[in-house]
């Protein structure tokens, strides 16, 4: 005979703990995503226009990323 036990699933959303992991990790995205985009940035500020123009940017370009 099969026997289904349902288990329970944890709604990370439905507690203040769930709630606030939630907001931590947002954090931890939002500054992953700045600092990435920071080093983009500085990474591209080093390149001769030259080399811009090869990648198809330009300096004001870098100030978009």
């Amino acid at each position: 005979m099969a026997v289904f036990e349902p288990t329970l699933l944890n709604h990370a959303g439905s507690s203040f703990g769930g709630r606030l992991s939630i907001a931590v990790q947002r954090a931890v995205a939002a500054v992953t995503a700045w600092n990435d985009a920071r080093s983009t940035r500085i990474a591209l500020s080093k390149l001769t226009d030259r080399e811009l123009a090869d990648i198809g940017l330009t300096r004001a370009d870098i100030d978009a990323i």
